[in-house]
Parts: C-alpha cells; structure tokens; sequence
C-alpha cells in the first residue's frame, strides 16, 4: 500500500511546484503594497555628460590642399609626395554654416559637411548630424599640415582609397610651386 501512497504524494509535489512557477509568471507585488506606504520614486541616473567633442574644428582645415589617395598603407609616403605635387589644382575646403563645405563622392556638387563625434572618440566629415553614416569620412590622422580620410562605406572606400590631402602654401608664397611656362 505504500506504492500508490508514494505516486499520489509525488503527484501532489508536482503540482504545488508547477502552480508555484506558475506564479512567477505573474505580477509580484509592489513595495507599497508590502510596505503599507509608497514607495519613494526612483532616483534618476547621474546626468549625461558633455557631448563628444571632435578632434578638429572646421577652422583648421578651411583652405587648398593638394589631394591624392592610396588603397595600401605602404603606399602612404608616395602618396603624400603626390599630393604635395597637386597644389597647382587644389582641392578646397570652404567654411559653411555647417561646418565646411566640399565635395562628397560620386557627386560633382560641393555639398555642407559637418565636423562631428562618436561617443567612442572618432571624429567624422559628413552631411548630416550622425556620426559614422555612410556618407562619412572618418579623420585618421591630422597634424596642421596632412589631413588623412578614410571612407565609413566599404564600396567607397574600395572604389577611392584612403584621401591624403597636403595642405597648399598660400598662394604668392615664396614655397608656393610656380608653373613653369612651356614656348
């Protein structure tokens, strides 16, 4: 007789720890509730802190610059060589409302670009207020004097490379190249 007595109490077992998940489902009650009062109300989050600031100003990179890109880091040096050598067609960054204003890609319009940061400490050229879109550059490197941009979409930056822009001496300055007149 203590077969039957033993399945019918595990039985009951069982069904008490299903009902009793069952409840876990549900709601669980307040701390008011348990309290007999209210609950204090939850206190907010520690306030968000300054916004990312980006590692150049449209400032510093407004004027001519001589432009040429590479696909491989190693092409770097001779590209730099390269764009030095193209100041006697300068590619050139304006000032905008926005920020800057130059050409984009696949487009011959010089479009308003806005010089802005990621929370991860990147900075970016682009249109638009979203860091790290598309349509962005990221800046790689600037000294003052060498501005390298990487392209944000892949098919892009396949098709443009890296762009490794020299910054152009004024013109009329005695550093400033002077073509040479062919009769």
């Amino acid at each position: 007789m203590a077969g039957p007595v033993l399945r019918l109490s595990s039985v009951i077992v069982i069904a008490a720890a299903g009902l009793m998940l069952a409840g876990c489902s549900g709601s669980m009650p307040s701390l008011s509730s348990l309290t007999g009062g209210d609950a204090p109300p939850p206190q907010p989050g520690p306030p968000p802190g300054p916004p990312p600031r980006a590692s150049i100003a449209p400032d510093d990179i407004v004027g001519r610059w001589g432009n040429a890109s590479f696909h491989r880091p190693e092409d770097q040096a001779r590209t730099e060589a390269a764009a030095r050598n193209a100041c006697n067609l300068p590619y050139v960054i304006n000032r905008s409302s926005d920020g800057v204003a130059m050409l984009g890609h696949d487009n011959p319009q010089v479009r308003d670009m806005t010089i802005k940061a990621s929370a991860d400490g990147h900075t970016y050229i682009g249109p638009g207020p979203d860091p790290g879109s598309m349509d962005d550059r990221e800046v790689v490197s600037f000294d003052g004097r060498v501005l390298i941009l990487k392209w944000v979409d892949p098919e892009v930056a396949g098709r443009y490379g890296t762009m490794l822009l020299v910054r152009c001496p004024a013109p009329g300055s005695p550093h400033a190249k002077k073509k040479k007149k062919t009769t």
